[in-house]
């Protein structure tokens, strides 16, 4: 069943998050579609992977390759190429309609001292949960994430 967690970010950088969940995405037996909606800032969160976590390796690339079928983690703008199971929207992507409730998680980073990007994610919040998908919202405005508010399909 679907859970998407939206992610309200005021400490951490998307890119220091999502090097964070990626892992235990992987750790699942998941492949991960990364959505964004710049390609400057998908091949910085390439770069980042790359480097993080400095005990580990995060299979990876950019959509775009002959192997994105292949890849456990592909970054992207597009729809789906790598038969993930989950998805991690930042930079204010989008699931594409119906998409959410086919996968097992969906993480939405979003900066929340951007107001557009607030509004953005309450829109969101908003047509998930009318959906009747699971939904969490976790904050890190204390210091770690708390989890804040959940709405549970009826």
């Amino acid at each position: 069943m679907a859970l998407v967690l939206f992610y309200h970010l005021t400490r951490s950088p998307a890119e220091e998050t999502a090097a964070t969940l990626l892992p235990r995405a992987l750790g699942a037996g998941w492949r991960v579609m990364v959505r964004g909606t710049d390609l400057a800032r998908l091949a910085h969160l390439d770069q980042r992977l790359w480097l993080e976590p400095e005990d580990g390796f995060l299979p990876h690339g950019l959509e775009g390759g002959a192997q994105d079928a292949d890849q456990p983690i592909l970054l992207g703008l597009g729809p789906i190429a790598n038969q993930a199971q989950a998805l991690m929207l930042v930079d204010g992507a989008v699931p594409q309609p119906g998409e959410a409730a086919r996968l097992e998680r969906v993480w939405v980073l979003f900066d929340g001292l951007d107001e557009t990007a607030l509004n953005a994610a309450r829109g969101l919040w908003k047509a998930v949960t009318a959906e009747g998908i699971h939904a969490q919202y976790w904050s890190e405005e204390t210091g770690r994430w708390q989890m804040k508010t959940e709405k549970k399909p009826a």
